[in-house]
């Protein structure tokens, strides 16, 4: 058998990338028993940046099927305007807006949908580029998220951006410690909350 390969993203591996995307969207754990609708984590975190950005997009193939991938924009503000304009009228029918106070994990992420421009934050202008990362547990730790990451900055710097960041949640202590590994520092954000947002240049 190969060892799994890192390779661009094709729009077969839709349905991997949103398993993907639900088997690690609870601060690093499975979050299919978190929510409800098991196509808005991926609605939000991989399926806009496969659609629009598609040669910032790859996996991580085991020979059958993705079993992890990296996804990310060159450019926050651009990708922001794409969200609005192009993305959510093909997906808010699907997750309309609740009404009210955002009250469950569902109702919290699908009101983040419809509002991409709170990706918008001053204290990130220096780091146009975002990205987003998720390997399935058994992939973890092996060094093909670094792979993965690798592969992106490339293209990333290749586009012309020559800083990334990430939000990530606090709680999830193994994440922060591998991005600290490949080279990522805290980014001083007014109100963090319970996130944590990191930075590196591609380079």
């Amino acid at each position: 058998m190969s060892l799994p390969a890192i390779r661009p993203y094709r729009s077969e591996d839709r349905d991997a990338l949103y398993d993907i995307c639900m088997r690690t969207g609870d601060a690093g754990g499975d979050a299919r028993g978190v929510y409800r609708d098991q196509d808005l984590l991926p609605d939000l975190f991989a399926g806009p940046y496969a659609t629009l950005e598609p040669d910032l997009a790859f996996v991580l193939d085991d020979g059958g099927r993705a079993v992890g991938y990296v996804v990310g924009t060159s450019d926050t503000e651009r990708f922001v305007r794409d969200f609005r304009a192009k993305w959510l009228p093909t997906v808010a029918e699907r997750h309309p807006l609740p009404g009210g106070e955002p009250g469950t994990p569902d109702a919290v992420m699908t009101a983040f949908l419809h509002q991409p421009e709170l990706m918008l934050n001053p204290a990130l202008a220096e780091y146009p580029a975002h990205l987003h990362i998720d390997l399935l547990p058994d992939y973890q730790g092996r060094g093909y998220g670094r792979r993965l990451l690798t592969a992106l900055f490339a293209a990333l710097d290749k586009a012309g951006a020559k800083r990334v960041h990430l939000v990530m949640s606090t709680a999830n202590t193994g994440a922060r410690a591998f991005y600290n590994r490949v080279g990522f520092h805290e980014i001083v954000v007014p109100d963090p909350g319970e996130l944590t947002f990191l930075g590196r240049s591609t380079i």
